[in-house]
């Protein structure tokens, strides 16, 4: 199939062996690339119950076949592995020169199995593999790490490190480019740091093999000019993604002390404009026209990119209304490689635990001296309530008890990303059904349902959030590309089929791609039944908080999510995907979705309905 390579380069670090493969044809038509790609690998290879941080997980990165090619947005790969964070799949994208030299490495992936002996840079040139000593960066900061290989390989070096959180298996460290890019939320980076591998280094000099360039050129370029000649294309390039934060504090929905409140008072000392007045320079991913990465000078006089989501996790979410402060806790999370939704959930719950006096540390809201010290404790595993936290928050409320597990702010162990759903039982949905876990990347239904019936628990509402998901998380992530030029400026969506034809030669109708996302869901979803223990719908549940303890303050005082409503609403779901009210696809929809492989094992497993 022409716009992919059809090969995946294997490496053992324990072995330090290599060999480039070819991988069946038929994988390239049915999950295109990217994620696709890399839940397939993920069921095929992978040893059924892996330990997340033994050796045998596999680290995957994968590109799409849109992937660095002279359209918006597009220089994206993921990283994915059997999660530490939440023993189910697990990914998540980075943008980063490393995808652009992957696809021209002549492989649409890298799987990286085993453990060295030391730590170790994976050296990939091509098929030509380096195993290179990394002792003199093991310990250093992402920052740190990637100037140091800057210096030594170039500035247009693919590379990708950890951090000292990834070192030391915090479960929610991730990987880490070009100072501030970060993927892989379910701890990848501490899948790379089990392997005891500090850095990847990728080059490529392979052609992109299109098959018709000439004109996905023009049809890109018309996409870029169409990006810019947005409406509020001015308005994006000024705030990006922070503009939500006065958004969500309208709607109610902006995470507020551990997700009790929706409403912020000092909301506007950390809003977009407030940013702006910070704001010395902006960047973003490789081949992007709509840079969404503003970065600003924080307390300590350091460079730190803000969005809004590390903004309002780290900011209203722990009661830190100081935009300078909560720019040091993000930077800090960054170099040390953590995730800063995760990071700001654990945080808060940690501030939770102490106000309820489940916990000896005296925690305060808003209490940045605190926070800095148990920011720098987590990724050292520093300090027996360091050590905790470094597990997320699921495994702290189960080490922590007293009724915690209610605002452990998670779903299937991922932190929930920063919008409050008191009132907004589609985002929960979205949230429970997530392919990860609780990520807003999936489905960000949020915006719609506000504009809509907001409190219904419809089949409307359900079905919204599978076409989201079919959409952002199905066909963006295996393409694999950013999906902002679509969702913030309107790039119309037709483009993407277009483009998808001139570069791979095959046509897919709009009903042959969501085919695509549906058996990428069903996929994923039998992986996490096969690698769980006991696999019931309660995991397709948000937090109890949100059940039990209505909203307090704001206009929508009184409002919280109704259990039955929910659970019609998961129903609903069930059904549009195909699956039981188990939340286990049917033996049916396996088969029209061509997923024959997995129904023997999934049969033993659980028991399959027709």
């Amino acid at each position: 199939m022409k716009g992919l390579h059809g090969k995946i380069l294997w490496i053992d670090l324990t072995k330090k062996e290599v060999k480039s493969i070819e991988y069946a044809k038929e994988w390239a038509r049915d999950y295109i690339g990217g994620r696709g790609l890399a839940i397939r690998i993920l069921w095929e290879y992978l040893p059924e119950k892996t330990d997340p941080l033994g050796p045998e997980n596999l680290l995957i990165l994968a590109v799409g076949p849109l992937t660095g090619l002279p359209l918006p947005s597009s220089g994206k790969l993921i990283v994915a592995a059997k999660s530490p964070l939440t023993g189910g799949y697990g990914d998540g994208n980075v943008g980063t020169i490393a995808a652009l030299e992957l696809r021209k490495s002549g492989h649409d992936a890298i799987v990286i199995k085993g453990k060295a002996k030391r730590p170790t840079i994976l050296y990939i040139e091509d098929n030509k593999v380096d195993f290179l000593d990394a002792e003199h960066l093991w310990g250093l900061d992402t920052w740190a790490t990637e100037r140091k290989l800057r210096d030594e390989f170039g500035k247009m070096a693919g590379i990708l490190e950890i951090g000292p959180a990834g070192e030391n298996l915090v479960r929610f460290s991730t990987i880490i480019s070009q100072e501030g890019r970060s993927g892989g939320r379910p701890g990848i980076g501490a899948v790379m740091g089990s392997k005891k591998l500090k850095a990847i280094i990728v080059r490529g000099t392979k052609d992109y093999n299109l098959y018709n360039e000439n004109e996905l050129r023009k049809v890109g370029i018309q996409a870029y000019k169409d990006v810019v000649n947005s409406k509020n294309y001015k308005f994006w390039m000024r705030e990006g993604t922070m503009a939500t934060v006065d958004w969500s504090q309208e709607n109610s929905v902006l995470p507020t002390y551990n997700f009790r409140e929706g409403i912020f008072d000092n909301y506007k000392d950390i809003d977009g404009l407030k940013m702006e007045e910070l704001k010395v320079l902006q960047r973003g991913c490789p081949n992007c026209n709509m840079t969404c990465g503003n970065v600003v000078r924080d307390l300590e006089g350091e460079l730190s990119e803000l969005d809004y989501e590390n903004v309002a996790m780290l900011g209203s979410n722990i009661g830190l209304g100081d935009l300078s402060k909560v720019a040091v806790l993000n930077r800090l999370a960054d170099m040390y490689g953590m995730d800063t939704i995760s990071l700001g959930s654990i945080l808060a719950f940690a501030t939770e635990a102490s106000e309820k006096g489940l916990i000896e540390e005296k925690i305060e809201w808003g209490d940045y001296s605190k926070y800095k010290d148990l920011v720098v404790d987590i990724a050292l595993r520093r300090n027996e309530l360091g050590l905790v936290l470094a597990e997320g928050t699921k495994r702290a409320a189960e080490k922590i008890g007293g009724g915690s597990k209610d605002w452990a702010m998670n779903v299937k162990g991922l932190e929930i990303s920063a919008y409050d759903c008191h009132a907004a039982p589609g985002m929960a949905l979205a949230y429970a059904t997530s392919s990860i876990g609780a990520h807003h990347k999936d489905a960000w239904v949020i915006s719609w349902e506000v504009q809509t019936d907001r409190f219904a628990y419809s089949k409307d509402k359900a079905m919204k959030v599978v076409e989201l998901q079919r959409i952002r998380g199905g066909l963006f992530e295996s393409f694999t590309t950013c999906r902002l030029p679509w969702v913030e400026l309107g790039l119309n969506l037709d483009y993407y089929p277009q483009l998808l034809y001139l570069a791979t030669g095959i046509r897919y109708s709009w009903d042959e791609l969501w085919n695509v996302a549906d058996r990428i869901y069903s996929l994923i979803r039998a992986f996490w039944i096969r690698e769980s223990e006991g696999w019931n719908r309660q995991r397709d549940l948000p937090p109890a908080r949100w059940f039990k303890e209505p909203l307090s303050r704001g206009p929508l005082a009184g409002k919280k999510l109704d259990i039955e409503g929910f659970n019609n609403l998961l129903n609903y779901y069930y059904n549009i995907r195909g699956w039981d009210k188990r939340g286990v696809p049917r033996k049916s929809t396996l088969e029209k979705l061509g997923l024959n492989f997995v129904i023997e094992k999934l049969d033993n497993i659980i028991g399959l309905n027709q």
